[in-house]
């Protein structure tokens, strides 16, 4: 890297409107960076954020955008080979970077960073273990690939010596196949959980958690590795890698850090965690399990049980994690969820229910994730699905780039989904979601959007016509 000072470094963020390269890129601008960047969707609310922040956007990617005096050309993992301008820097020898390697080049080396991992839960644990540090004074770094209602932006750089840091095991660029996490010097590392995903990388579970391990691995001796203690593959990963302290935080009987005395509310959740009882303002396994995590995290970090119990209460949540985006006159109520997982959306319904007790609960589920539109999880969509009342099913996203036998089949998923009793819909369009949603959802109804994309503004176009 160039010695230079930020403010005499010029970085062009290449995909700039990506949630992660946005927030990313801002976060440079605000400690002196001079930033610039391209992308071929240019629309708020990213645009709107980027240029309050002073960053100038590029509409579109062409060569003739790439100025001359750039220090790194910063790549996207969406950009490949093709794109106008990644041709013209290799074809010019222009210095390029990874995301993640510019992180860790001019960012977490000599840090104390806390890398959250795992298929689920990264952005909730990252989020809490951020507004604890935060709520404690320590005023962290960090990247978090959602929205925390507490920190209004996804990534901040600070004095502090304590960086959090989003894990994630996809990879970091067209050039450099090493999942995300690889480049983040981990003090401390998270492993919520471990599933397959991301089959359009990874061809087995195998790989998923031989990528792990590499991270695992990285942990020094003066650092931890905290593990899912419920979880054998988690387990399976330390056992082959871990060179550092471990401590296994789950509800089994050997965890060091063991989640016990659970008392489920609509609201809340109230747990034992290493003889601490804490109140989380939330409901759910999946988010008592993410909250155990982060307060171990803390603890090591130093911060006190009645600090992390005072930033529990007035933690906020993450937008697009069972974020309700309105109730219409009818009594009707949408909420927002990014799950995409079969596991990820059957654990979200389950909570929803506790907290919606007695109501008809909809599932609308869009087949957008490299993994969903492929017949993977096949089997297991139906039995997440199937936890809702009824269920409405998209077109499988870019179905046309996909072989039809290696697509999610939707005719065989309502086929499973009717078979067991549940009112099921194929709908090819948005549109027709919202008409047949007008036409069947009752008074007092809950609707849960599940997609990783805007899912063509579904939630506005529902609130107003129900």
């Amino acid at each position: 890297m160039s010695e230079k000072s930020p403010s005499e470094t010029h970085l062009y963020f290449m995909g700039i409107c990506g949630t992660a390269m946005g927030s990313v890129a801002a976060a440079f601008r605000d400690v002196g960076y001079r930033v610039t960047g391209s992308d071929a969707q240019v629309y708020d609310p990213m645009k709107s954020f980027l240029e309050s922040s002073g960053i100038e956007i590029l509409n579109g990617y062409d060569a003739g955008n790439l100025p001359d005096d750039v220090d790194h050309f910063v790549i996207g993992n969406a950009q490949s080979r093709g794109n106008p301008e990644v041709e013209a820097v290799l074809e010019t020898k222009a210095p390029y970077i990874s995301l993640p390697q510019l992180l860790s080049e001019r960012i977490l080396r000599g840090k104390r960073n806390f890398v959250v991992s795992g298929t689920h839960g990264k952005t909730t644990t990252a989020s809490l273990l951020t507004w604890i540090f935060e709520s404690a004074g320590r005023n962290p770094g960090f990247v978090i690939g959602g929205l925390p209602g507490n920190l209004e932006q996804g990534a901040r750089f600070t004095d502090s010596e304590i960086v959090v840091l989003e894990g994630d095991e996809y990879d970091s660029a067209f050039f450099d196949k090493r999942s995300k996490f690889i480049h983040y010097l981990p003090e401390l590392a998270i492993v919520n959980n471990i599933e397959f995903d991301h089959a359009d990388i990874f061809d087995s579970l195998d790989a998923i958690k031989r990528s792990f391990g590499h991270m695992v691995r990285l942990v020094p001796g003066n650092g931890i590795v905290l593990l899912n203690g419920d979880d054998q593959n988690c387990l399976d990963v330390f056992a082959k890698e871990g060179h550092s302290p471990m401590k296994r935080v789950g509800f089994a009987e050997n965890c060091e850090a063991r989640i016990s005395d659970v008392e489920y509310e609509a609201e809340t959740s109230t747990f034992v965690l290493e003889g601490e009882r804490y109140t989380l303002p939330m409901n759910g396994e999946f988010n008592v399990r993410n909250a155990a995590m982060a307060i171990t995290a803390a603890r090591f970090g130093g911060v006190s049980p009645e600090a992390i119990q005072a930033a529990l209460t007035s933690f906020l949540g993450i937008k697009r994690r069972q974020e309700v985006r309105g109730v219409t006159g009818r009594n009707i109520t949408v909420i927002d969820d990014f799950g995409h997982h079969p596991s990820a959306i059957k654990q979200a319904i389950i909570g929803l229910r506790a907290k919606y007790a007695g109501t008809r609960m909809w599932a609308v589920f869009e087949p957008r994730s490299n993994t969903t539109r492929r017949k993977v999880f096949q089997e297991a969509l139906p039995d997440a699905l199937g936890e809702a009342d009824a269920v409405c099913i998209a077109a499988v996203a870019r179905a046309d780039q996909l072989d039809e036998d290696e697509r999610l089949d939707t005719d065989l998923l309502m086929e499973t989904l009717r078979s067991g009793g549940k009112p099921a819909y194929y709908e090819a369009d948005v549109d027709a979601i919202v008409d047949r949603l007008k036409s069947e959802a009752e008074d007092g109804d809950v609707i849960v959007v599940f997609s990783n994309g805007g899912f063509g503004g579904i939630h506005d176009k529902l609130l107003k016509v129900l």
